[in-house]
């Protein structure tokens, strides 16, 4: 189950990297994340509502309420931060390739504090899975202009070790508790960091601005739906049924998904080396299934 759900998660990572990385390109990243973050609040609230009877998670405990709020300051303002700059910086492509450092470092952070082990065959299929996505984007032609290279490259790193420790912290305090619940406590964190550091910078007109942007917009929501609602609260929801290292190895999968979706919308061209790095990923997807 773990797996299956960290499939749909690298799906909905996908349409998300497509919706903000164009958004931020025509609002900034500092607001397409303020804009998400309210998006992704409403949604959950309304689906909790409609499943719980709550519009926030009153039910949490002080346990859950502290490290769900610690997680989502450390995954989502710091994470989301660096990540959606980097975005701007470089392109989903570059930052999605020094993101694929994740897995391993979940891995190996939650050995040590989480006591979580992998086996031989988790350790292939993760080693192999994240080979060929590394060979897959490494290839991948970028005909894009953009600054900033090295600070993007920099702050995709930031943005990747932020989020793995995120992920740690919403693993210890989630528990079985609702994953759209968490989900929605760390966002709550993000609302007042991000709130904080657009106050100090003075963006809030940049805020309003963003929202006389149609096409932006339509971005920003759709992103929104598929990744603070679906896309956080599923990767959450597949922590409770497999091994972080092994969660996020599967999602990484959206640099592979995200190939049909550049052909489609960009009218790239596929080579036969993206179409052999896809097929080896996805031997190394099904052995963590087995």
């Amino acid at each position: 189950m773990g797996e299956l759900i960290s499939l749909g998660t690298a799906l909905c990572w996908t349409i998300t990297v497509i919706s903000f990385e164009y958004a931020g390109k025509k609002v900034g990243s500092l607001s397409v994340n303020m804009i998400r973050l309210w998006f992704g609040f409403i949604f959950i609230a309304l689906f909790l509502f409609a499943t719980t009877g709550m519009l926030v998670p009153l039910d949490a405990t002080p346990h859950i309420w502290s490290w769900m709020l610690l997680s989502g300051f450390i995954g989502f303002v710091i994470g989301d931060l660096f990540l959606f700059q980097a975005f701007v910086d470089v392109g989903g492509r570059i930052s999605l390739l020094v993101y694929s450092l994740v897995p391993p470092l979940t891995a190996v952070i939650s050995f040590f504090y989480l006591n979580e082990t992998l086996s031989t065959l988790d350790i292939i299929g993760m080693t192999i899975t994240i080979s060929a996505i590394l060979f897959v984007v490494f290839l991948r032609q970028d005909h894009s202009s953009h600054s900033h290279r090295i600070r993007g490259v920099i702050f995709a790193a930031i943005g990747g070790i932020a989020q793995a420790f995120g992920l740690i912290f919403s693993k210890v305090g989630m528990g079985d508790y609702n994953a759209f619940a968490a989900t929605q406590i760390r966002i709550i964190a993000a609302i007042i960091g991000f709130t904080i550091i657009l106050t100090i910078r003075g963006k809030w007109p940049n805020i309003k601005k963003a929202f006389g942007q149609k096409s932006a917009m339509k971005f920003i929501i759709l992103g929104s739906i598929f990744g603070p609602f679906l896309g956080v609260s599923s990767s959450l929801l597949a922590l409770q049924y497999t091994e972080i290292g092994v969660a996020t190895t599967i999602s990484q999968m959206n640099v592979i998904f995200i190939i049909p979706f550049s052909i489609v919308l960009f009218k790239e061209k596929v080579t036969i080396y993206e179409i052999l790095g896809s097929i080896v990923a996805f031997i190394g997807v099904a052995l963590l299934f087995l």
